[in-house]
């Protein structure tokens, strides 16, 4: 128990914001339309991108991760792998994301290292104690609101958002299905930022779309 909240506790001091955090979808844009929305997104603001990869091979995923990561660096802004600790590793990620049916955070923690980033999904504040005290960075909470994503989601109250916000003290931000017009719900809930993954993959201007996002979140986190 000590060791896992060494690794929490570390992790708290390492300096990456997740106030507009943009999760990729490759399957809802052509292909050579992919590393223009990210950089497009780089160019808005975003704070942290997500590369989100579930039906690639494993080859494909770390020829795109690293092509990703080539632009993500032109911005200082950290690249996270969800899912895949093998990927994260290939290309040399700032960190990676792992769900609830995925690797334990501390088997991550383990493989990536004490300087690399960890996030977690959580839905329930139980999932997000143990999340914190096997060496999480930050989590994931949602889905706020039903998403257009082919991830398969269940929704999280914000009122379950809030007690996961006040259960840990680490960055909690919420997911799903977010836009400018629809994140007033989340005022006052204490999180430290959005991810976003439609508002900006979508949108005909992902780099204006990055913008207003996160204007928009600033405007109710006060």
């Amino acid at each position: 128990m000590w060791k896992c909240r060494f690794f929490a506790n570390l992790g708290n001091m390492k300096s990456f914001d997740t106030t507009l955090y943009f999760i990729t979808d490759s399957t809802s844009v052509p292909p050579e339309r992919f590393l223009s929305v990210v950089e497009s997104a780089c160019k808005g603001g975003a704070t942290l991108i997500q590369i989100r990869e579930k039906s690639r091979t494993t080859r494909e995923y770390i020829e795109l991760a690293s092509a990703t990561h080539e632009i993500t660096k032109r911005y200082n802004i950290p690249l996270i792998i969800d899912d895949r600790v093998d990927v994260a590793l290939a290309v040399d990620a700032e960190g990676v994301h792992v769900g609830q049916t995925d690797m334990p955070v501390k088997t991550a923690r383990q493989l990536m290292g004490a300087d690399k980033i960890i996030g977690a999904t959580a839905k329930t504040v139980p999932q997000a104690l143990e999340a914190y005290e096997q060496g999480a960075d930050y989590l994931g909470v949602g889905a706020i609101y039903p998403t257009t994503t082919k991830v398969i989601t269940i929704l999280t109250s914000v009122d379950t958002l809030k007690e996961i916000v006040k259960a840990v003290p680490i960055k909690v931000n919420a997911i799903g299905g977010l836009n400018k017009n629809n994140i007033d719900v989340l005022k006052g809930s204490g999180i430290a930022g959005i991810c976003a993954v439609s508002a900006i993959m979508k949108s005909a201007d992902p780099e204006l779309a990055t913008r207003e996002l996160k204007q928009a979140f600033l405007g109710i986190r006060g």
